[in-house]
């Protein structure tokens, strides 16, 4: 997998998270972009690196969740 399929795959990934501001289980975007493991792991990476994504998980009920981070900066 090269960078640009990466980076390809990193916008679909936001722009479904931009359509529906929600936080979203990581099974649930696999299923709506069709993505596998690897595909969606490498578009994650790619999204936390920018700070585009936030991470949350939920122990109680052993789930984690990806939403979009607000770019927010106070100078």
């Amino acid at each position: 997998m090269d960078k640009y399929l990466i980076g390809e795959l990193a916008g679909r990934v936001w722009s479904l998270l931009n359509e529906d501001n929600r936080k979203w289980e990581f099974a649930e975007i696999q299923k709506a972009l069709k993505m596998d493991d690897k595909e969606l792991a490498a578009a994650i990476g790619w999204l936390a690196r920018e700070d585009k994504v936030q991470f949350e998980l939920d122990k109680k009920r052993g789930k984690a969740y990806l939403y979009l981070m607000p770019n927010v900066y106070i100078g």
